[in-house]
C-alpha cells in the first residue's frame, strides 16, 4: 500500500505543478487583457471628449452666418 500512496502523491504533485503553470499563464493573459482594456477605455474617453469639442465648435459656427469672400 505504501508504493500506491507514493505513486498517487507523485501523480498529484505533478498535476498540481501543471495546473499551477496553467494558472500562472492565465493570470499573465488576464493582466495583459486588463492593461489593453484600460488603454482602450482611456482612448474611448479621449475620442468622446474630442467629439464633444467638435460638436460644440460646429454648433458655435453654425449659429453665426458664414463670411462670404
Amino acid at each position: 500500500m505504501g508504493d500506491d500512496v507514493a505513486a498517487i502523491l507523485l501523480a498529484l504533485a505533478a498535476e498540481n505543478a501543471e495546473l499551477s503553470g496553467q494558472l500562472a499563464a492565465a493570470q499573465d493573459m488576464l493582466l495583459e487583457i486588463a492593461t489593453d482594456a484600460g488603454q482602450l477605455h482611456a482612448r474611448a474617453e479621449a475620442l468622446a471628449a474630442e467629439r464633444d469639442a467638435w460638436r460644440v465648435e460646429a454648433e458655435r459656427l453654425g449659429a453665426r452666418p458664414l463670411a462670404v469672400a
